[in-house]
């Protein structure tokens, strides 16, 4: 169902109540990006997709809208451009739909039991050369370091690239070693398109660039990125409070890397996800196993993990004691850590923010968490990350109290602004 026949079912649902509808694209949109349709409109859309009314809760928009996509593509010599091809075409009309924890967890066990990658066999079409790749590589991996704020005008060229690699990979001749670092391009550009829709909320687009990211990975046998790109699937569930999804598909992820740097991140996310499941014993394990891995980490880093750093490790430590209690040791960590940051990661340095702004509220020093808040607020417009913009709106309601200290009002009338 394409937008406009989305917008078209909506009409011919108010259409058979005897009512003239006003709903257009631009409604539909608006919707997307988290204004919220009254009751009414609500019905249309249950009866437009072809669901009972009687599921329809207003109130719990759009969870009510059932989990549709319940089963991913398999791993094998062949998905990897299928699975591209689903993350590129147009996912406007499955904005409403999101790919459920038991498939993603399926297909991190897929991946955890299965037999290493095999590429595909070659093709009889036109030659794929040495130049050509390198080009490619040369071109997309300063498009993928950029600092934030720069990133957020590259979404168009990346999407232009992973295109031009995915037609690469289906109908071009190649040698073996071209493949494989056609794979490993294709693997890295989806990751990061991924971040790019993550971080404007497009969960479902996401996750279907980290799972195409995942087939191309697996394609070309490297099981450290596939473990990390399972890790940043994990992220967005727990991001999104699934935290039973998030360990289980980082359980699995942990079984076949290797490399001490990407086995850190991944137990620096699992100890954030025990921590909002109240594990303590497995939250201390998994603290203790990423601060032997980053220091056993050493130069030999893959790309997509080369940014972990002393920062990542205090902070996300913090993060994890926060959330259990420890609030005098988490606010050392925040803090730390957040001093620790090299520059260059601005987003980052926005997430670390209400990190500390909510280790201040915990420590009920309400001026200190309002200026890290506005800090973090004033950043992440600047740089156009509303991931970081949704963090400190998070946070509000817990300043309400202190409206009268110095610093709170400012930063709810910026908030609201």
């Amino acid at each position: 169902m394409t937008m406009s026949q989305l917008v078209a079912a909506i009409q011919a649902a108010a259409r058979r109540r005897g009512l003239r509808s006003g709903i257009d694209e631009a409604r539909v949109r608006k919707w997307q990006r988290g204004v919220r349709p009254g009751e009414e409109s609500q019905l249309y859309i249950a009866e437009a997709l072809g669901y009972p009314l009687d599921i329809v809760r207003a109130d719990d928009w759009p969870n009510w809208i059932p989990l549709s996509i319940d089963s991913l593509l398999a791993l094998g010599p062949d998905s990897s451009v299928p699975a591209l091809r689903e993350a590129l075409r147009t996912v406007e009309r499955r904005t409403f739909l999101t790919i459920s924890g038991g498939a993603l967890t399926a297909l991190a066990s897929d991946w955890a039991l299965g037999p290493a990658g095999a590429l595909a066999q070659a093709r009889d079409g036109k030659p794929v050369g040495d130049d050509l790749l390198t080009l490619l590589e040369n071109t997309t991996q300063p498009l993928a370091g950029l600092a934030t704020e720069q990133r957020q005008h590259t979404a168009l060229l990346l999407d232009a690239y992973l295109a031009t690699v995915t037609d690469l990979i289906e109908q071009g001749r190649y040698s073996p070693a071209i493949g494989h670092r056609l794979h490993m391009l294709a693997a890295s550009l989806a990751q990061t398109v991924a971040w790019h829709r993550f971080d404007l909320g497009q969960h479902t687009a996401a996750s279907e660039y980290w799972v195409a990211a995942l087939h191309n990975a697996h394609a070309a046998g490297d099981r450290d990125m596939g473990a990390g790109l399972l890790g940043d699937l994990a992220y967005q569930a727990a991001w999104r409070h699934d935290h039973t999804t998030a360990a289980s598909i980082l359980n699995q992820a942990l079984t076949r890397v290797r490399n001490p740097a990407a086995r850190c991140l991944l137990q620096l996310r699992l100890a954030r996800t025990r921590a909002a499941q109240n594990d303590r014993q497995a939250v201390l394990r998994a603290l203790a196993a990423a601060e032997k891995h980053f220091s056993d980490a050493g130069a030999d880093r893959p790309a997509w993990c080369s940014w972990v750093s002393e920062a990542d490790l205090a902070v996300d430590s913090g993060q994890a004691l926060l959330d259990l209690g420890d609030t005098g040791r988490a606010h050392q960590l925040i803090t730390e850590g957040e001093h620790l940051l090299p520059a260059a990661r601005d987003k980052t340095r926005g997430v670390f923010l209400t990190y500390q702004a909510a280790s201040h509220l915990d420590q009920r020093e309400p001026e200190a968490a309002a200026a890290a808040a506005t800090q973090a607020l004033l950043l992440a417009r600047r740089i156009g990350a509303p991931r970081c913009t949704v963090l400190v709106e998070g946070l509000l309601p817990r300043f309400q109290p202190y409206r009268s200290t110095p610093g709170v009002p400012e930063l709810l009338h910026f908030a609201a602004a």
